[in-house]
């Protein structure tokens, strides 16, 4: 399999929907789209025309690079695109080039990789920038960061508000602010870091090493669950608030390793009666004052095969973690995702038969879930208006 780089534009029609039907058609006939950029538009160079929107996208291919043009020649034309060998720029609703073949380069009469003019073009280093920022261009020897911090702006470009859903990501990638949650051991991190790569969002992982009463809690639970639990809760709202107002353009959204919500559903079982009426009180109004998330996702994992990943990733102040108190988080998450009002908010999928870390077959299967999940939400909600 090759990594390969493309660059996708219009400037007819309906420029947003040909460029997100190409990424579309790109990943059923150029091979699996992996990340996509940000949609900037600029004016038309070369010629005098229409604005154009332009993006970047990175596939993973098994096709040859002249396999490759031949298809992407396909999709043009089926988008009415005509290649003329006159070499005049014109308008255009739809336009792909490949930047970026693995480290080749390749220079025939009808092949050219790395692209001939990519360096020369503002509208594709800004978005493949986004994507690629240290890969190297095997013929100028410069990073993609680099070429762009050298070239010498001519035209006007901007970044666009309006977003690109990933084909395979489906309704997931429609949201701005994704979080996962499920007892110790099920992965939140593993997904929130492979959904951030893919996605391009800003990644929130929960700072649980740096609190110094966990590895307390664990040798001593009944005297460290208070100052614990809310350490836990002042430290999350203060990352929350941090890394949501730092958000910027390069970054279309965030994905987190946790939900707020996990304080309430941790300190309702390490708590004693009194105190957890004390510390929901202080939950309770901090939850209303922070950016929430789109969408959680419950990743529902058995006790008996989280405990086997604790031991794995063998964390020394986490082997005192018992399955007992693992039965306890599970229960304290179903009860809780099985009794929140809003369902379009928090959904569950089971991931107890799946090793999403170490297999991309069972990541894929994971996201087909969580899609399956989601569309059918989404038609409930369009029965019922």
């Amino acid at each position: 399999m090759s990594l390969v780089y493309i660059s996708i534009g219009s400037n007819l029609g309906n420029r947003f929907d040909n460029i997100q039907r190409g990424i579309n058609l790109s990943n059923e006939k150029l091979g699996k789209v992996l990340k996509i950029s940000s949609i900037y538009e600029s004016n038309s160079v070369g010629f005098k025309g229409k604005k154009f929107l332009n993006a970047c996208f990175s596939i993973e291919t098994s096709l040859s690079p002249e396999k490759l043009l031949k298809n992407i020649l396909l999709i043009e034309t089926k988008f009415g695109r005509v290649r003329t060998n006159d070499n005049k720029y014109r308008n255009r609703t739809i336009d792909l080039d490949i930047l970026f073949y693995d480290d080749l380069i390749i220079d025939t009469k009808n092949l050219k990789i790395p692209h001939s003019s990519m360096h020369k073009r503002e509208f594709v280093l800004c978005p493949l920038n986004q994507i690629a920022t240290s890969k190297i261009h095997p013929a100028k020897k410069k990073t993609v960061s680099q070429l762009l911090n050298d070239f010498n702006p001519k035209t006007k470009i901007s970044i666009s508000k309006m977003k690109l859903l990933h084909p395979q990501l489906n309704i997931l990638s429609s949201f701005s602010y994704i979080s996962f949650e499920g007892i110790i051991g099920c992965g939140k991190t593993t997904m929130a870091n492979k959904l951030s790569d893919i996605l391009n969002y800003k990644l929130i992982n929960e700072r649980f090493a740096d609190n110094p009463f966990l590895p307390k809690f664990y040798m001593k639970p009944k005297r460290y669950a208070f100052p614990l639990e809310l350490s836990f809760l002042a430290d999350r709202f203060k990352q929350i608030v941090e890394e949501s107002e730092q958000l910027n353009f390069f970054k279309s959204g965030i994905v987190s390793d946790y939900h707020i919500i996990k304080s309430l559903i941790f300190s309702r079982i390490t708590l004693e009666k009194d105190e957890f009426k004390l510390f929901k009180n202080f939950y309770n109004v901090l939850y209303k004052t922070i950016n929430q998330p789109n969408i959680c996702i419950y990743l529902k994992q058995s006790p008996n095969r989280a405990l086997e990943n604790i031991k794995k990733r063998g964390r020394s102040y986490e082997q005192n973690i018992s399955l007992k108190y693992l039965n306890k988080l599970s229960q304290g998450y179903d009860q809780y995702f099985s009794s929140v009002n809003n369902k379009n908010l928090f959904i569950n999928v089971d991931i107890q038969d799946l090793d999403f870390v170490l297999n991309d077959e069972d990541f894929t299967k994971l996201i087909n879930r969580i899609n399956l999940c989601l569309d059918s939400i989404d038609k409930k909600n369009a029965t019922l208006q």
